[in-house]
């Protein structure tokens, strides 16, 4: 498809009939009404008085819990750690705060460990639009944030991380982040305006950076606050943009994967690197940036450098996670596929709905 392409109207009518344009051109809405809704949720006193905090989820419910372990782990007085899959960690007990994170209400792995943790006497939180993680949370007297947002689970990110930044500050667990919200919510207005699909190629970053991609295999690098993002940005190609895509993350990529940009070498022409950048990176590890973009080069590697938006960690952040939203989505119309529907998560659901699970797991 020519590049000008993305300019067109008809391209978004025809290939995203379900409007995931739209929902990305939401972010910054949701991220206020998510904001605000978490700040008049009630939580129990009681809360306050643990030694961790264990977020539950999958897929688009579990990268809010990873993008607020990273954005916190330097600041917490708890640490604040995902659990994806069905088996609850062993340390959980009384003195754990078990956030469970599932958009459908229906994840099977989330439930699982959910019942798990009511059995260990965890506090316990739920974060749905219902379902049966809602319904259990009923009858457990379990507090439930219960949202609604009809989406895609992926693509309501900002109820499954906005809350959860803000549920552990509102337990005194992290300081104030009013400034740095305000400060987001005012930066991801500007991205907006600069990264709709009606602003053209030639002053669209999103587009130029789908272009560069198309027809390429993405990999994403990002450290610290930002290797989440990266993986948010590897899940998003997989699902909006039905691509192969992998993440690496600094400073461990140093350690391994430089060393195999030889071989085969064939694949190095068919490799697009972006390299996620911010200013709040330490400086130990924003020193390596230059010195891997001068190995891919001599490997024969396209990439780029992509910078965060904002002082704040929290701008820098969401200011990437969006402008990967709209990347994913114009590699998807360049794909000429519809990015909304997934098919394949959809088939494997069904075949395991064929033999239903209790939710109740052996020890």
């Amino acid at each position: 498809m020519a590049g000008n392409g993305l300019d067109g109207s008809e391209l978004y009518r025809t290939l995203d009939p379900e409007g995931m344009i739209k929902k990305i051109n939401e972010f910054p809405l949701m991220c206020r009404q998510a904001w605000a809704a978490a700040l008049d949720f009630p939580l129990p006193s009681s809360y306050s008085a643990v030694d961790n905090v264990l977020v539950l989820g999958m897929g688009g419910s579990a990268i809010g819990g990873d993008l607020l372990s990273g954005l916190v782990a330097s600041e917490s007085r708890v640490p604040v750690m995902v659990c994806r899959g069905y088996i609850l960690p062993a340390f959980v007990d009384k003195r754990t705060l078990v956030i469970a994170s599932s958009y459908s209400g229906m994840t099977e792995e989330t439930l699982a460990a959910f019942e798990s943790s009511i059995k260990k006497g965890a506090k316990s939180l739920v974060i749905t639009t219902g379902g049966k993680l809602q319904a259990r949370a009923n009858e457990e007297k379990i507090p439930a944030f219960v949202f609604s947002y009809p989406a895609q689970p992926r693509a309501a990110l900002p109820f499954s991380f906005l809350p959860l930044l803000c549920f552990i500050q509102k337990l005194g667990f992290v300081k104030d982040k009013s400034p740095d919200v305000r400060e987001t919510f005012s930066i991801i207005d500007q991205l907006y305006g600069q990264l709709n699909e009606s602003v053209p190629v030639s002053d669209n970053l999103a587009k130029q950076i789908a272009q560069e991609m198309h027809g390429r295999l993405p990999v994403i690098y990002g450290a610290e606050i930002l290797a989440e993002v990266a993986r948010r940005w590897k899940t998003q190609f997989n699902e909006n943009s039905k691509a192969w895509a992998f993440y690496e993350v600094f400073t461990e990529l140093n350690h391994n994967a430089i060393e195999g940009y030889q071989f085969p070498p064939e694949l190095a022409r068919q490799v697009e690197v972006a390299l996620l950048q911010a200013p709040s990176l330490s400086s130990r590890v924003q020193l390596r940036y230059p010195v891997i973009c001068e190995l891919l080069k001599e490997a024969g590697v396209s990439y780029r450098l992509v910078d965060a938006w904002g002082n704040s960690q929290l701008s820098q952040i969401m200011s990437l996670v969006l402008l990967g939203d709209y990347v994913s989505l114009y590699l998807a119309m360049l794909n000429g596929t519809d990015p909304t529907p997934v098919h394949r998560i959809d088939y494997l659901k069904s075949k395991l709905a064929r033999q239903p699970m209790s939710y109740q797991l052996e020890e």
